[in-house]
């Protein structure tokens, strides 16, 4: 059996798993960042077949590691989950990332966000989305026939791919769950879990002073020679 050898020239190139850039250039950036991954993350966590990803380095053709991007949030769809040092295309089935986001810092420059739009218009993206924190400007782009084309999303505009709705109509960007629910941050989640964690103590107690007034009753009972078991 003949098999096709990788040749010396393609053997040797090096894929970076940093391209040196910090993943943010301030708080809020890094605030929204985290919100979107982490609530994608929940939002697919039952299905092992959606991979999601924040700053991870994406190469899009193989034997070339200079087309390359790093996008603040990806999703993908038909891949599994897993850790990965970096996002190669050729050998997670061809498959390029179908939604992609992009937050705004400061430090950003226009010519570098049009390289970003050419590269994802270029191999594959489905849904592009970019949002300025500091202005609350929110852009997007789906993917046509002939390539990315600018969303008219209004202040409701559902994912085709996510079945998130992004809410344009406040001071802020708010995004819901296709269950209704807003997308939350770390500390929302922490706070609801410890509320629970209270409730659920509270409820604890609650059945354990029941348990131990019927106990205390039954004894009475049965110091008065009557069974317990027999009283309705």
């Amino acid at each position: 059996m003949l098999s096709q050898l990788e040749s010396p020239a393609q053997a040797d190139i090096i894929y970076p798993e940093s391209d040196g850039n910090p993943m943010a250039d301030n708080t809020k950036q890094f605030r929204w960042i985290m919100v979107i991954y982490y609530n994608l993350e929940w939002l697919f966590a039952g299905d092992p077949n959606v991979f999601v990803a924040g700053d991870l380095l994406w190469y899009a053709v193989e034997g070339n590691n200079k087309l390359r991007q790093a996008p603040d949030v990806m999703v993908v769809f038909g891949r599994p989950k897993g850790d990965r040092g970096c996002y190669m295309q050729w050998k997670e089935g061809n498959i390029a990332p179908q939604v992609v986001f992009e937050i705004l810092s400061p430090g950003n420059r226009q010519t570098e966000m049009n390289k970003k739009l050419v590269f994802y218009n270029r191999y594959g993206v489905g849904e592009y989305y970019l949002y300025d924190p500091d202005k609350n400007d929110f852009s997007g782009w789906l993917r046509s026939e002939g390539g990315l084309d600018v969303i008219e999303m209004g202040d409701n505009w559902v994912s085709p791919r996510l079945g998130i709705r992004f809410d344009l109509s406040g001071e802020e960007l708010q995004i819901y769950r296709p269950n209704g629910e807003p997308f939350a941050s770390y500390l929302d989640i922490q706070t609801r879990l410890e509320e629970t964690q209270q409730l659920l103590e509270q409820e604890r107690q609650r059945a354990e002073r029941e348990r131990q007034r019927a106990e205390r009753l039954a004894e009475r009972l049965r110091a008065a020679g009557i069974d317990p078991e027999q009283v309705d």
